[in-house]
């Protein structure tokens, strides 16, 4: 029992520190969209955050739509394992047809790192075969290939310019349960320039591990719903800060003293830890806002917000960030977050903020 309650004590603390496994993938349920699927083929059109890297058709599956509708829709039954949506894709098809998704990701992974990559597939019941292997693709760049076919090795390395980083992942029994989602999972060691994922098959139909299913149908081929796609530093190496983007965030420990802008230790150890989430996501810039109390002059008040504000600037530079990579300002004592009728609020205001985004 004092175990549990542990357990549960740490996840608290972890929660409330912003310290949890960090999902590198966006929008990793579907559920984010621009508009509301309509008719077939629109995944690449809807999805936010996700694109198909070839011509071939992807679908997407909405409860908010009555054509492409979840659970019923035009290949079977299925409802989505989280949300209200998933998309679906054909793994096998005559004439090697093939249909893929893609998604950047939120950070660029790190060399040497070992990830773990999962995501759901269910057989839709439109299908009369069902595949073994799943193919992965992790790119430098996203890919963009004018074709219907597979995405083999000899077309990948076709494209120049980009980098691929691409492996299966294998299954000891066909894929073929049409009623519920079969969770598909792999680890593998990071290069440390894959920046987006692609999910499909990769082998041409010769190629395929393929069984027909018990129910034999009329479309030729292995459609696959998929949902809820993850992938997160393996064991406790994903456990790291977490930072909400394009949010006003506060450094805890950084409260100057009245009328100064010097940082001391405590605080240059809240900017070390943002530093370090800084060179692990490299594509992101960072904003530091500067505040002051109400003491003084309108002036000086943000003549001193932005020395306050370019003293984290400074440090971070020294430590190796990119000059290009921040950007600062100062806002003087014009939004206050405490009552300046005491030291303890006015201690509050002298802060410094900071915003990171893409």
């Amino acid at each position: 029992m004092r175990l549990f309650l542990y357990f549960i004590v740490v996840l608290l603390y972890l929660k409330a520190y912003g310290i949890v496994a960090q999902n590198l993938v966006k929008n990793s349920s579907f559920e984010n969209y621009h508009e509301c699927p309509n008719t077939l083929g629109t995944f690449d059109k809807n999805v936010k955050s996700w694109s198909t890297p070839t011509i071939g058709t992807t679908d997407y599956f909405n409860t908010c739509s009555t054509v492409m509708s979840a659970p019923e829709n035009f290949n079977g039954v299925q409802h989505p394992k989280n949300g209200s949506a998933y998309a679906g894709l054909y793994f096998y098809a005559p004439g090697d047809y093939r249909e893929y998704i893609q998604v950047q990701l939120k950070n660029t992974l790190r060399l040497g790192k070992t990830y773990q990559l999962s995501f759901y597939i269910s057989l839709a019941e439109g299908s009369d075969f069902a595949v073994k292997d799943f193919g992965v693709v992790c790119s430098y760049k996203p890919i963009a290939v004018n074709t219907k076919k597979e995405l083999s090795k000899g077309r990948l390395y076709g494209i120049k310019g980009n980098k691929f980083h691409f492996f299966e992942i294998n299954h000891p029994k066909f894929h073929e349960d049409k009623s519920d989602w079969l969770e598909v999972t792999t680890s593998f060691t990071a290069k440390g320039y894959e920046k987006y994922l692609l999910l499909g098959n990769l082998r041409n139909n010769k190629l395929t591990r393929k069984v027909q299913t018990k129910r034999k149908e009329t479309k030729k081929g292995a459609y696959y719903y998929i949902d809820m796609v993850s992938l997160s530093l393996e064991g406790m190496e994903q456990i790291m800060p977490s930072y909400e983007l394009d949010s006003i965030l506060e450094f805890k420990n950084i409260l100057f003293d009245f009328d100064k802008f010097k940082l001391n230790e405590t605080a240059k150890a809240d900017i070390d830890t943002l530093l370090d989430y800084l060179k692990q996501n490299l594509e992101l810039k960072i904003t530091i806002i500067g505040h002051t109390d109400n003491k003084g002059s309108k002036a000086y008040n943000q003549s001193l917000s932005l020395k306050r504000a370019k003293s984290i600037v400074d440090y971070l530079i020294k430590l190796g960030l990119s000059k290009n990579r921040i950007d600062f300002k100062g806002h003087g004592s014009t939004r206050p977050i405490s009552k300046n009728d005491t030291e303890l609020g006015r201690q509050i205001n002298r802060r410094v903020e900071f915003m990171l985004y893409y």
